[in-house]
């Protein structure tokens, strides 16, 4: 068997940034946000004057005069706790303090007060909330800059890594309680890890924001999720009111602001939301696509005048989750696949580099493409058994196909590919055009009249726009139309952790949008049969395909 192994190592947050081009959202550790924003968090150190018989004035009235007259604004909240702190505090320090305040939408919060003229900086964390992984930001509200970004396995996937059950765990006893204290506990973990890191006291760390799907923002705040998935399909809420750190535990300052993302309903969350912000294209005129892959296929279309969105299960198969092989993006894991089919020579490039573990949805996708483009598949994506040689094999009745041997791999066990998940792969890829078909239908658009499409999370950072279309997944369209967004729900928390005018965006974003539900729609079984095959049963749509001579 010819075999060679190529070497992909993960994107540096530079590469990424370099690659995305104009889709880049997110600054580096090197880079500032070059537009003007509104700050949410403000350091600022007044002149207090200390008291005198001439000037009685209480120590809170003085502090809040200064700090009204600093920021020229009267509109101010002073919590009990920090004036029950303050007359000690302002006579050790000799009436010399610095404030950390956060802006609301009409006045300004204080968070807390440390001594002046430390050249300790204050920090915000952006978290991505998601259902497998979980990511982290740590910036550095000062100067906007990320200290470091990091992520980590979602460790409510030991009850269940679907949705669906941790929400049945959740509606029994004590699950929901228990659903929360595991996101919560690891994500202080890793909190603690991070400050202890960079030598940042935990008071420090003065604001968070959060973007997450309906669910896991339900999990997040201990809020009873089992009307999120059974009919009408109501979630307990979906704008959450401004929180303080300490009502959640969150090993940070207690009095740190928490921003929620809004969710639009049961399927649209708001890591879609964020992404939206991160993306920009609700700004546009150009009407653009917003294409995000995880649980589900979440789809937006529209441009700065509306918004039209929906979601599908074509998911966890683009993940890869339809193989025994398949993985999540990883280190040793098969993100592209290329086949000469002339020197019968199969190029699989790992992750990292080092031998093949797994694969995963782009990787996956690769292959496929490569198996129909050499005739081993046909347009119902059936093997062909004379195409695939001896690579060809049946296990207990199930044809598969054998794609590095247990000799090559790094598991010491072939790794294969089956015909049910070949067909699996299929319904997945057909649903994913499908959903784009149909919400583009339902404005009376053609996808020659969209700008843009934006493609989100891992799958949009690894995926060969080639392979896609091949397989029909995604339209013909010239690939500068495809723009990687990498981690949206990430960037979009990002943003609005530094302004206050992104957060008011967030509510006018979701204001704008409008749902529509796919279950209801006439067409859509019609379009999904059709779509079924490769790249389609109407091969006019996808020109820059050849189907090969032999099918």
């Amino acid at each position: 068997m010819l075999f060679r192994l190529e070497k992909r190592d993960y994107p540096s947050i530079r590469e990424q940034s370099f690659a995305y081009g104009r889709g880049s959202c997110w600054p580096l550790a090197s880079q500032k946000f070059t537009e003007r924003i509104m700050d949410w968090i403000k350091r600022i150190s007044p002149e207090f004057p200390p008291p005198s018989l001439e000037d009685n004035r209480a120590d809170a009235d003085r502090v809040i005069t200064g700090l009204q007259q600093a920021l020229k604004s009267t509109c101010l909240t002073f919590p009990l706790d920090l004036m029950k702190k303050l007359p000690s505090f302002l006579r050790q320090h000799g009436y010399r303090i610095e404030v950390v305040l956060h802006r609301g939408t009409n006045r300004w919060h204080v968070i807390d007060f440390f001594p002046a003229g430390q050249k300790a900086s204050i920090y915000g964390l952006a978290i991505d909330l998601g259902s497998s992984t979980i990511a982290v930001r740590l910036v550095d509200l000062q100067d906007h800059l990320v200290k470091e970004e990091i992520s980590f396995l979602n460790p409510q996937v030991e009850i269940g890594k679907d949705i669906l059950t941790r929400i049945h765990v959740a509606t029994q006893g004590m699950g929901l309680e228990r659903l929360q204290a595991l996101v919560l506990n690891r994500l202080n973990e890793h909190i603690q890890a991070l400050t202890a890191k960079h030598a940042i006291k935990a008071e420090r760390v003065s604001a968070l924001c959060v973007a997450g799907n309906t669910t896991m923002t339900h999990f997040f705040l201990g809020l009873d999720p089992g009307g999120i998935f059974r009919e009408p399909y109501i979630p307990a809420v979906n704008k959450v009111p401004l929180i303080r750190a300490g009502a959640l535990g969150l090993a940070v300052n207690s009095r740190a602001p928490v921003f929620v993302f809004p969710n639009v309903g049961s399927y649209f969350g708001g890591d879609l939301i964020a992404g939206i912000l991160a993306s920009g294209f609700h700004r546009k005129k150009a009407v653009s696509i917003l294409v995000d892959v995880g649980t589900n296929a979440e789809v937006v279309l529209g441009n700065e005048e509306w918004l039209v969105a929906c979601a599908g299960a074509a998911g966890p198969a683009l993940e890869g989750g339809v193989s025994s092989m398949g993985m999540m993006a990883g280190p040793g894991v098969i993100d592209k696949v290329a086949i000469d089919t002339g020197f019968g020579v199969w190029s699989i490039r790992t992750i990292g580099g080092g031998r093949p573990v797994g694969i995963c949805g782009s990787g996956l996708i690769d292959l496929a493409a490569c198996l129909f483009l050499a005739g081993m598949i046909d347009q119902k994506g059936k093997f062909v058994k004379a195409r695939c040689g001896d690579r060809f094999g049946v296990k207990e009745g199930i044809a598969h196909i054998l794609i590095v041997s247990e000799a090559d791999s790094g598991t010491g066990k072939d790794l294969v590919l089956s015909q049910p998940e070949i067909d699996s792969l299929m319904r997945s890829k057909a649903a994913m055009y499908t959903i784009l078909v149909t919400i583009s239908r339902m404005v009376n658009l053609s996808f020659k009249d969209v700008h843009s499409i934006y493609l989100a999370g891992t799958f949009g950072t690894f995926i060969d726009p080639n392979s896609a279309i091949t397989l029909g997944m995604i339209p013909d369209l010239p690939h500068t139309v495809y723009r990687p967004l990498g981690n949206s729900s990430l960037a979009g928390a990002n943003r609005a952790l530094l302004s206050v005018e992104d957060q008011l965006e967030v509510t006018d974003i979701q204001s704008k949008i409008t749902y529509v539900e796919l279950n209801v729609n006439q067409d859509f079984m019609s379009l999904f049969s059709a779509a079924k095959f490769i790249p389609h049963t109407d091969e006019t749509l996808f020109p820059s395909v050849k189907i090969p001579d032999a099918l």
